[in-house]
């Protein structure tokens, strides 16, 4: 049996031409994202269009990926809430170094960011959190993120016992924060925006950072143009 994988070759179709790139990545990036939410709503061929793949490095220096959904993007950097003794919680704090990608198959783009994370402030992942729906909030509570588990009905039982604790009134504070329950944001220092072409000539443009500042300020990001 052959190691090689029977996938049909595709030419990509798509591109980005340097007259649409700005100066600072943010509203290149934020068109993107507001496309693919758009593209899934109307094709439904690009499922979960703000979701995130995290990479971070663990004590022994090994890199660990994982999908989270990011919820809030501004000239601050895209945001992600999860609890923080979780694995990438945990090696969040021993390393802040991290990585993200974006990618929309159907639409032949994608995205990279490489930053360090830094923690949200506490009304921040409040607001957020009461925002999320009643099971979302109650499974927050059920579940001992990244910790073994001797099998699903242990977690369902412990899911019961939240939701007896706290019944859904329909209130935004039915709900309380969880210990441990937190956010971070992505401080970029390098933001690539990837665009797919016939016969792989892909176009790659990278903002890399000289300076303080935003996504948004054109006066602390470097632009060029990488070979596909």
């Amino acid at each position: 049996m052959s190691g090689r994988l029977g996938a049909e070759r595709v030419d990509y179709r798509g591109g980005l031409e340097d007259e649409d790139a700005p100066a600072a990545p943010l509203p290149l990036l934020t068109r993107w994202i507001e496309e693919a939410v758009a593209r899934s709503a109307s094709a439904g061929d690009v499922p979960e269009p703000t979701s995130i793949a995290v990479a971070t490095v663990d004590a022994h220096g090994a890199p660990d990926v994982r999908v989270v959904l990011m919820r809030d993007l501004d000239e601050r950097g895209p945001c992600f809430y999860t609890h923080l003794t979780s694995d990438k919680g945990r090696q969040i704090e021993g390393d802040d170094r991290v990585a993200v990608a974006l990618t929309w198959p159907a639409m032949y783009r994608a995205v990279r960011l490489r930053g360090r994370a830094e923690l949200l402030p506490r009304d921040q992942v409040e607001a957020y959190f009461r925002s999320r729906p009643w099971g979302s909030r109650v499974g927050a509570h059920a579940s001992d993120q990244s910790r073994p588990l001797a099998g699903r009905p242990v977690l369902e039982a412990a899911f019961a016992d939240a939701a007896r604790r706290f019944p859904d009134t329909g209130s935004p504070d039915d709900v309380p924060l969880p210990d441990g329950w937190g956010g971070y944001r992505v401080v970029a220092d390098r933001v690539e925006l990837w665009a797919g072409r016939p016969s792989r000539l892909h176009d790659r443009i990278v903002w890399e950072r000289t300076g303080d500042g935003g996504l948004d300020d054109p006066a602390v990001w470097r632009r060029s143009r990488l070979m596909p």
